[in-house]
């Protein structure tokens, strides 16, 4: 499987990824990082950063919780705004 074969594949998966195959550990703390920033009542507690520092710098982990943070912000913004995609990451049809 190519580079971007997989990488399709996780964009097709994304949706299940707990369950799929096509994550490994660290990419599934990231995506878990992602998802308990984004729902309302969730929470990055202690645990999670135990977990995250076995596998990230400090430097690192503050990135990924900025990314994280800023495409939270866009999510609200762009549709308040009435910016629509423009286009550059097109996922692929079910």
């Amino acid at each position: 499987m190519t580079e971007i074969e997989g990488g399709e594949r996780k964009v097709a998966e994304l949706g299940n990824w707990r369950e799929s195959g096509a994550f490994g550990e660290v990419e599934r703390l990231a995506l878990e990082v992602a998802e308990r920033m984004t729902h309302t009542g969730q929470k990055v507690d202690d645990a999670l950063f135990g977990r995250l520092r076995a596998h990230f710098s400090e430097a690192q982990i503050v990135e990924l919780a900025a990314a994280v943070a800023l495409e939270n912000f866009r999510s609200k913004l762009n549709p308040a705004l009435g910016i629509e995609a423009q286009g550059f990451c097109l996922r692929p049809r079910r």
